[in-house]
C-alpha cells in the first residue's frame, strides 16, 4: 500500500506538524497493518532541524493546561484543604510515571523490532504482538483499534469543549461590557443583557480555527504555540495576583471533605491531565530525543505546581463560594475581563495541538485510499470536516459539555492510568520482570479503573444537578 505525502511543494515533501513522514511500503498480510517511520526534519543542507528543548516544553505545557484547569479550586473544595493538594500531587506523579512507562515501552520495542514507534497506538499493537500470551498476539491489532478510538474520542472531545469555552467567554465579555469599567465590582451584582447566543460565537470562531488547522508548517505553529503560552501564563499571572491579595483565613474550611465529594475531585483531576497522547509524537520530533525525559519531568513538574497552587489558593480565597470556573469568582472590571480573553486566545491555539492527534490517525488512513493527485485535497477536506464536526457538535447537542465529561472521563483515565501499566507488563513480562513491578502496575491500573468509575459518577452527578436546576427554573417561570 502506498503512503503518499500529506503535502507536496515543488516536488518535495512539505512537512506537517511534528513532521511525520509517510514512506512508501509494500502491503502486508500481517495483522500489524500499516507502518510509520519518522525522523527529524532536515534542512536543504542536510542538517537536523527538529524541535528544540524549549519548544517541546511549551507544547507539553500547553497540552496540559486546558479548560478544566480553571476548575481546580472547586476540585480542592470537593477533596478538602489538606487532602486536595496532596491528592493532586499523587495523581500528577502517577500520571507522569505512566508517561515515562509509555516512553520506556516504545524505546524498548524500537530496539527489539528495529522500527520507529512514533505514537501510542503503534506501541500498544507491537507490545501485544511480542507478549507471551498467544491470544493477545493473535488479536494485537485490536489493541491499536482500541487506543485509536479512545484517542479520537478524547482529543475531539477536548476540541468540542474548547469551542464551548471560547464561545462562553466571548459571550460573557460582550454581555458584561455595559457594566465593565476600570473599577472592579462584585460579579453577583451584575444583571446581564442577553445579546447573542453562544452558537453564534461558535460559528464566528469556526472559520479561524479551520485556517489554523490548515497551517502545517512546524515553525509557524511553534510561533502560534509560543503566543498561546504567553497569553495563558499572562492570564494566570493576573489570576494569581488577585488570589494572593489579602487571602482570608477560613478556619471552618475542612481539611478532609466527605468521600462523596472526593469522588467528584478524582473525576475532575483525571480529566485535567490532557497531554498523554502527545508524548510519543513530541519525542519523535525532538532534535535531541535523549533530552526528552528531562523536558518531560521539568514541564510536568511545573504543571503540577500550577495545579496545586491554583487549586489551593483559589479555595482558600473564595471558600464555600468557589465556583466551577475560577473566572466566575473574579470581580468585573477590564483587568479581569482580559483574563478571559487571554485564556481564550491560549485555548484557540491549543486547539491545533489537541487536534493533531486524531488528525494523524484519521488522515493517513483516508489518503492511503486515494490516488496521489487527490492527496492534498483530501487532506485539507478531512481537516476542515473534523473541525466542523467539533463545532456543530457543540452547537446542536444539548449540554454537550456534560456528555463529553461522561465519555472523556472514561477514555482519559484509560489512556493515562490503565493502559500504560498493562503495556509495561505485556512488554517486559518475558524478560524476568520483578514481582514488585508487576504488583505496582496492577495497582496503578486498578486506580485508573477507579478513576473511570469516579469520573462517570462525577459526570452523572453534574447531569442530574443540571436537570434539577432546569426543572426548578421551569417551575419558577410557570409560577
Amino acid at each position: 500500500m502506498v503512503k503518499a505525502s500529506l503535502l507536496r511543494k515543488d516536488g518535495n515533501c512539505e512537512w506537517n506538524f511534528f513532521s511525520v513522514a509517510k514512506n512508501s511500503s509494500q502491503s502486508s498480510s500481517s495483522s500489524s497493518g500499516s507502518q510509520r517511520t519518522v525522523s527529524p526534519r532536515k534542512d536543504p543542507q542536510g542538517e537536523v532541524n527538529g524541535l528544540q528543548f524549549m519548544q517541546i516544553f511549551i507544547h507539553l505545557l500547553k497540552s496540559n493546561i486546558g479548560t478544566r484547569f480553571l476548575g481546580l479550586p472547586l476540585a480542592v473544595k470537593n477533596a478538602g484543604l489538606l487532602v486536595g493538594p496532596v491528592s493532586l500531587l499523587a495523581i500528577g506523579v502517577l500520571t507522569v510515571h505512566c508517561m515515562d512507562i509509555l516512553l520506556k515501552c516504545a524505546s524498548h520495542l524500537t530496539q527489539r523490532l528495529q522500527r520507529s514507534l512514533v505514537n501510542y497506538e503503534e506501541t500498544m499493537m507491537y507490545s501485544l504482538e511480542t507478549c507471551p500470551n498467544p491470544w493477545l498476539r493473535t488479536h494485537s491489532a485490536w489493541g491499536r483499534y482500541i487506543v485509536n478510538f479512545l484517542l479520537i474520542v478524547t482529543q475531539l472531545g477536548f476540541c468540542s469543549v474548547y469551542f464551548m469555552f471560547m464561545a462562553d467567554n466571548l459571550q460573557q465579555i460582550v454581555e458584561e461590557a455595559h457594566f465593565t469599567s476600570n473599577i472592579c465590582q462584585p460579579r453577583e451584582s451584575l444583571v446581564k443583557i442577553p445579546v447573542l447566543d453562544a452558537p453564534f460565537y461558535m460559528l464566528t470562531i469556526l472559520p479561524f480555527l479551520i485556517l489554523l488547522v490548515l497551517v502545517q508548517n512546524p515553525q509557524v505553529l511553534s510561533v502560534f504555540f509560543t503566543l498561546a503560552t504567553i497569553t495563558t501564563l499572562g492570564s494566570l499571572a493576573v489570576i494569581f495576583k488577585y488570589l494572593i491579595q489579602e487571602i482570608p483565613w477560613h478556619s471552618s474550611l475542612p481539611l478532609v471533605a466527605s468521600w462523596k465529594t472526593f469522588l467528584l475531585f478524582f473525576g475532575t483531576t483525571i480529566f485535567t491531565f490532557e497531554g498523554v497522547g502527545m508524548v510519543l509524537p513530541l519525542k519523535s520530533q525532538m532534535k535531541s530525543p535523549q533530552q526528552f525525559p528531562a523536558v518531560l519531568y521539568l514541564s510536568m513538574s511545573f504543571v503540577i505546581f500550577l495545579y496545586i497552587c491554583l487549586g489551593t489558593l483559589g479555595y482558600m480565597k473564595f471558600g464555600s463560594d468557589t465556583q466551577p470556573s475560577i473566572t466566575l469568582n473574579l470581580p468585573n472590571c477590564w483587568l479581569y475581563q482580559s483574563v478571559k480573553l487571554m485564556y481564550s486566545v491560549g485555548i484557540f491555539f491549543t486547539y491545533a495541538l489537541q487536534f493533531h492527534v486524531p488528525a494523524e490517525i484519521i488522515i493517513p488512513y483516508v489518503i492511503s485510499r486515494v490516488s496521489e493527485k487527490w492527496v492534498l485535497f483530501v487532506n485539507l477536506t478531512v481537516r476542515t470536516a473534523l473541525v466542523c464536526l467539533t463545532c456543530f457538535s457543540a452547537v446542536f447537542i444539548p449540554r454537550l459539555d456534560l456528555v463529553i465529561s461522561l465519555v472523556v472521563s472514561v477514555s482519559s483515565s484509560t489512556l493515562a492510568l490503565i493502559i500504560p501499566p498493562l503495556l509495561e507488563i505485556a512488554t517486559f513480562y518475558s524478560e524476568n520482570m520483578s514481582c514488585v513491578t508487576i504488583a505496582k502496575d496492577v495497582m496503578i491500573s486498578i486506580l485508573g479503573l477507579l478513576g473511570c468509575v469516579f469520573g462517570t459518577y462525577q459526570a452523572l452527578y453534574e447531569m442530574t444537578q443540571q436537570a434539577h436546576l432546569s426543572m426548578a427554573n421551569s417551575t419558577k417561570g410557570y409560577t
